[in-house]
C-alpha cells in the first residue's frame, strides 16, 4: 500500500514487541505515580507533567502530552517517516492514551500540528481504529487493527479518523505527530515548543 496513493498506511513493528512491552509498562507505572501524587497531594491538581485526567476526546482516561520516552521515540523514527512518506518532516508533539472499557474516539480531524499522523500500538487489548480515506465525513471507513510495535501512518488533518466503544479492558496507544517543512512543517516546530519534551507551559501563543 503506497501512502502518496491511499493517505495512510500501516507499518508493521516500527518498534520492536520488546521495546513496545518496555513502553507499556513505563506509561502504566507513571499512571500509578500520577495518581498517588494526586491524592497525597505532592501536586497540585492543575500539574499536569506527570499526566491528566481530563482530555476534550475521551474524558477521564489517562493521558499524556510530551512523555519524553514518548518525544524521543518521535525523534528516533522520523527517518522510517520521512522515507514511507517521502516528506520531509518535523517533529511537533507526542500524545498517549491509556484507553479503559467504554471508551469512544469520535469521528474527527486533528489539528493543524498534526499534518502527519501517527497511531503506534504498545499493548493492551485489541481495539480498531477507523479511517476514511476520501477524506469525506460521515463514510463507513476502514477497519485497521494494530498489534504492539504496528503503527498507522496517516494524513491526520485531512482524514477523518474514529474508534468505535471499546470492549476490552485496557488499550495503550502513543500518537506521534509530525508536519511537512516544505508546507507548514516550521510554523508548527516542536508543536511551537523551544524543544521537545517540554509541557503544554512552554508552547506560544
Amino acid at each position: 500500500m503506497s501512502f502518496d496513493k491511499n493517505k495512510y498506511v500501516v507499518i508493521k513493528q516500527i518498534i520492536s514487541k520488546e521495546i513496545a512491552e518496555l513502553s507499556c509498562e513505563y506509561l502504566k507505572l507513571k499512571r500509578k505515580v500520577f495518581y498517588t501524587l494526586r491524592e497525597t497531594k505532592t501536586i497540585s491538581q492543575f500539574n499536569e507533567w506527570f499526566g491528566r485526567i481530563v482530555d476534550t476526546q475521551i474524558p477521564e482516561t489517562y493521558c499524556i502530552y510530551s512523555d519524553i520516552l514518548m518525544e524521543t521515540l518521535l525523534t528516533k523514527i522520523k527517518k522510517k517517516m520521512k522515507q514511507i512518506t517521502n516528506l520531509d518532516l518535523i517533529e511537533t508533539y507526542s500524545y498517549v492514551r491509556l484507553y479503559k472499557k467504554g471508551d469512544e474516539l469520535k469521528r474527527h480531524k486533528d489539528r493543524k500540528a498534526c499534518e502527519i499522523s501517527t497511531t503506534l500500538n504498545l499493548g493492551g487489548d485489541v481495539w480498531p481504529i477507523f479511517i476514511e480515506p476520501s477524506g469525506d465525513l460521515g463514510k463507513k471507513g476502514n477497519k485497521i487493527i494494530l498489534e504492539p510495535g504496528d503503527m498507522l501512518i496517516y494524513k491526520g488533518s485531512i482524514l477523518e479518523h474514529w474508534r468505535e466503544p471499546f470492549e476490552g479492558d485496557e488499550c495503550i496507544q502513543v500518537f506521534l505527530h509530525y508536519n511537512n517543512i516544505d508546507t507548514q512543517g516550521l510554523e508548527y516546530k516542536y508543536d511551537k515548543r523551544p524543544h521537545l519534551g517540554l509541557p503544554y507551559e512552554f508552547k506560544k501563543t
